[in-house]
């Protein structure tokens, strides 16, 4: 390559973000998942669009898993433990009971109703048993739902990528597929050592980066990412899931209080914007139109059997013994969006070289563009029909700042829309002794308060804290935005006493 050609690239590559960038708003406004616009994008480009030829599949597996890589983090990192913390039986069960339950019934759809034979039959269906995180809550943005039911839906689509990348692996892997019971135990192990890695390094990652002040903010969100990525490298390097490792490690790292946490979200959310446009440009270059025309009934018949059967079994089943109202059982069952994840691990059999992986591909890329064209657009009108948009309250954003010489700490706190320090005086905050508001900014102005300054939406305070303080001070700030002046007396949750 030299450098014209560089340029050249560079401009391509620039043209297509801004025309991806551009395209979220098209998507938010019309409900779809912006990965249809951005594969729309590769096939224009592709040699049934303007001719660039593209078919290096061995290159699109090792981008594609580069950018799960990257959205799997990115996941992690905006997860709220206290929302999964109590979806994780049913999550977990999901992951494997209901993914097994989900290849099975779908493998048998494509060789029965489809022909296929029955090492292709299973790859299909373990390749589109995995849902998307990326998928189902860029339609869902607008519609936000229950802690519990939003909980259930990002551990699972954390959780299920690790064992469906090893079944569809044992799947596309020459000679005969290994009995169950050894995929089985293949699995188990796998997830356990990747669970291992990602424990390790997200907790050792969080210690450092809450004990360390770096020269520069812009250093943190680098430090997690780079933390996130040790751990799926460390995890697949150690013979484990590394897809689970890289999430829990993010999982860690995004609950951890971190310094700098807005920059950090904010940069960590534009690397996967960025890895979610990539990938899908890649894999819309890979599609030849031309010849999916014998491809789309078979796509269909598979698609509507995991949809409408596969599926909602595999919910119903998966969550019968956690007492799952039916209202949220039907939406789990409709939110099994497909995404990212499946066309990217349709090119594992590819690679392989599997016999009629070309159509398998084909398949999964029809399957996966005719369902979320179905999916997308009503899944809000679905939640609202079953009474499950509940509004809550915006997140108290609290951004921290160590004070290295100083053995102290900078909070820089937003009164959202809704937060209940609206009305509350300074001196009702009742901070912890070592902890003190020092500045306030209001409608661009800023001051210093006094114990009778009343609070409004839209200030920005500044508190100090000392370090043995620090989360017993951001503690109290939660608790009083959760539960107004007289959160502690009435046993609000997450508050600490007052010193």
């Amino acid at each position: 390559m030299t450098v014209h050609h560089l340029n050249e690239l560079l401009l391509v590559s620039s043209l297509v973000l801004l025309v991806a960038v551009a395209a979220v708003r098209v998507s938010s406004r019309s409900g779809l998942p912006s990965l249809l616009i951005y594969l729309g994008i590769g096939v224009a480009i592709g040699q049934d669009g303007i001719g660039v030829q593209f078919n290096d599949v061995g290159l699109t597996q090792v981008i594609g898993y580069a950018a799960l890589v990257v959205i799997l983090a990115e996941g992690g990192l905006g997860t709220k433990w206290h929302e999964i913390k109590p979806a994780l039986p049913s999550a977990a069960v999901l992951s494997t009971v209901g993914v097994a339950l989900s290849v099975g019934v779908t493998a048998s759809a494509a060789h029965y109703l489809a022909g296929m034979e029955w090492r292709q039959a299973l790859i299909i269906g373990a390749v589109v048993s995995s849902t998307d995180a990326a998928a189902v809550f860029s339609v869902l943005r607008n519609v936000p739902l229950p802690a519990r039911l939003t909980g259930v839906l990002e551990a699972e689509s954390g959780f299920n990528d690790a064992p469906v990348v090893i079944l569809v692996v044992a799947f596309s892997a020459a000679g005969p597929v290994d009995h169950w019971y050894l995929l089985v135990g293949k699995i188990a192990l796998e997830l356990a050592i990747g669970a291992a890695v990602g424990l390790a390094i997200g907790l050792a990652g969080a210690y450092g980066l809450r004990r360390v002040a770096l020269p520069a903010s812009g250093l943190y969100p680098i430090a997690v990412m780079a933390i996130a990525t040790v751990a799926y490298a460390g995890g697949a390097l150690a013979h484990g899931s590394g897809f689970l490792a890289v999430y829990l490690a993010a999982l860690i790292l995004g609950n951890a209080k971190l310094p700098h946490w807005p920059a950090t979200r904010g940069f960590a959310e534009g690397l996967g914007w960025i890895a979610q446009i990539g990938m899908f440009v890649l894999l819309g270059l890979l599609v030849t139109p031309h010849e999916l025309g014998q491809d789309i009934l078979p796509a269909l018949v598979v698609g509507l059997v995991l949809t409408v059967v596969a599926r909602p079994l595999s919910v119903f089943l998966s969550t019968a013994p956690f007492r799952t109202p039916w209202q949220e059982k039907a939406l789990l069952s409709w939110a099994g969006l497909r995404g990212a994840v499946p066309i990217v691990l349709a090119t594992i059999p590819m690679v392989a070289g599997v016999a009629d992986s070309r159509r398998v591909f084909n398949i999964v890329f029809v399957l996966v563009i005719v369902y979320t064209l179905v999916q997308g657009p009503t899944l809000p009108w679905l939640a609202r029909r079953l009474d499950l948009g509940e509004s809550e309250p915006e997140d108290l954003g609290i951004e921290s700042a160590p004070l290295e010489r100083l053995r102290g700490h900078l909070l820089s706190v937003g009164v959202p829309e809704g937060s209940k320090l609206h009305g509350v005086e300074i001196g009702e905050l009742r901070l912890p002794e070592g902890a003190g508001v020092t500045l306030v900014v209001r409608e661009g102005k800023s001051f210093v308060p006094v114990p009778t300054t009343v609070l409004r939406h839209g200030d920005e305070l500044l508190v100090v804290a000392t370090d043995p303080v620090r989360d017993a001070a951001e503690n109290r700030l939660r608790a009083v935005s959760e539960g107004g002046k007289l959160a502690g007396w009435l046993g609000s949750p997450g508050t600490l006493r007052a010193k």
